[in-house]
């Protein structure tokens, strides 16, 4: 009785020290390239990562033993996803609010929520909501099968943007319409991907500036305002810090700070936004997630994008966002050829000791598909432009 009675305490004890030594989880929604550098953030903060995506071998999926293959509309494999985590994050907006909604009724803590998510995926409801708070944004008119062109262009202006309200991204999901003819191609065109749409007012921008902003219950804090150059509309370029007037970085910064709280967001965020040839900020878009034009701050910054949202969303204090260098410059690596995922030229890119390169361990390369980055930190923003656009053209992926 009493070797019995020693072989439970035995194993009470060895279930007690197997719970304190666990690692805190955190489930990631999303194996992309956006989850594999957070992935490396958590593991230096000791935490483990779980990943969900729809494909196996995920970039991300690539660094955990947690790796769960199949989507969130699969209740089953959600419940086994839950169970190994105990706080679950996404590296996307498109994940549909319902499904994040099942996790929190399964009891997990989701960042950033349901509730805010529901606010930020339709780009409609998005504008909607910041708009109601006197966040200054482009004119938007909801387009439904009854309005016309000259509906839109009336509430518009009769150039504007046609824009899919869900699963818009670098670019995909925008038209740019002149005349009806254009309106009318385009509302076949983006009602493929999804039924919804909007109109937004054409803007004439003097420069398409960004901020990054992560947040939790406790606190808030913002990094450089950049500027940001796009490519057959996907983010090519990003400029820290922006060569813009003080005075218009501290307002974009605050204008970015009102779009988190308007939609009570915790985690990272990235806002960006338009400053106008007449000199107006306007908020373009925001996402609830690491963006691509912060990227440049894991080496610029004293505590990077991707630090920072695992802090927010683990409820840690934030880290600075100072940039450690005067400038920096990331510029994206964009797939330039069809098939199957091996970067030429490489060493040659290499031979620059100041070059900082992330590939993103993707598989397959298709023309303008984000295959890696590189970014590069000096005195002068200007010359590092240059340098690390030479550095992209010459590699081959």
């Amino acid at each position: 009785m009493e070797l019995v009675f020693n072989f439970l305490q035995f194993i009470l004890i060895q279930t007690k020290i197997t719970s304190m030594n666990k690692r805190k989880c955190i489930g990631i929604l999303g194996g992309g390239q956006l989850a594999r550098m957070s992935a490396y953030q958590a593991y230096k903060l000791g935490f483990d990562i779980a990943i969900l995506e729809k494909t196996k071998n995920s970039p991300a999926g690539q660094l955990t033993h947690n790796e769960f293959v199949g989507w969130v509309d699969d209740h089953k494999l959600i419940r086994l996803f839950a169970k190994d985590c105990d706080i679950v994050t996404l590296e996307n907006e498109f994940v549909d609010y319902h499904h994040l909604e099942y996790l929190e009724k399964l009891g997990k803590k989701v960042f950033p929520s349901s509730k805010t998510i529901s606010l930020i995926q339709d780009k409609f409801i998005q504008k909607k909501t910041l708009f109601k708070k006197g966040i200054p944004v482009p004119k938007f008119f909801e387009v439904t099968n009854k309005h016309t062109y000259k509906a839109c262009a009336e509430a518009v202006g009769e150039k504007f943007v046609l824009k899919s309200r869900k699963l818009g991204y670098d670019g995909y999901g925008n038209a740019l319409i002149n005349n009806e003819a254009d309106y009318i191609a385009a509302i076949d065109k983006l009602q493929t991907r999804h039924p919804k749409l909007l109109a937004e007012e054409f803007v004439s921008f003097d420069k398409e500036l960004a901020v990054m902003v992560a947040r939790t219950k406790k606190e808030i804090v913002c990094y450089p305002v950049v500027e940001t150059i796009q490519k057959n509309h996907i983010c090519h370029t990003v400029i820290a810090p922006a060569d813009v007037d003080e005075s218009i970085k501290e307002k974009v910064k605050e204008i970015a700070v009102q779009c988190v709280k308007a939609v009570n967001g915790i985690g990272i965020f990235g806002i960006e936004l338009f400053l106008t040839t007449s000199g107006e900020i306007l908020v373009n878009e925001m996402a609830p997630r690491p963006h691509n034009s912060g990227h440049y701050t894991i080496e610029a910054c004293v505590t990077s994008q991707f630090e920072n949202h695992i802090r927010a969303v683990m409820n840690l204090p934030l880290g600075s966002t100072e940039l450690v260098k005067p400038a920096a410059v990331m510029v994206n690596l964009l797939g330039k050829t069809n098939g199957l995922a091996e970067p030429k030229n490489y060493n040659k890119a290499l031979s620059n000791p100041d070059l900082h390169v992330h590939l993103y361990g993707k598989e397959e390369t298709r023309k303008g598909r984000k295959m890696g980055h590189i970014t590069l930190l000096g005195d002068s923003a200007d010359e590092l432009v240059k340098t690390a656009k030479k550095i992209e053209e010459s590699i081959i992926y």
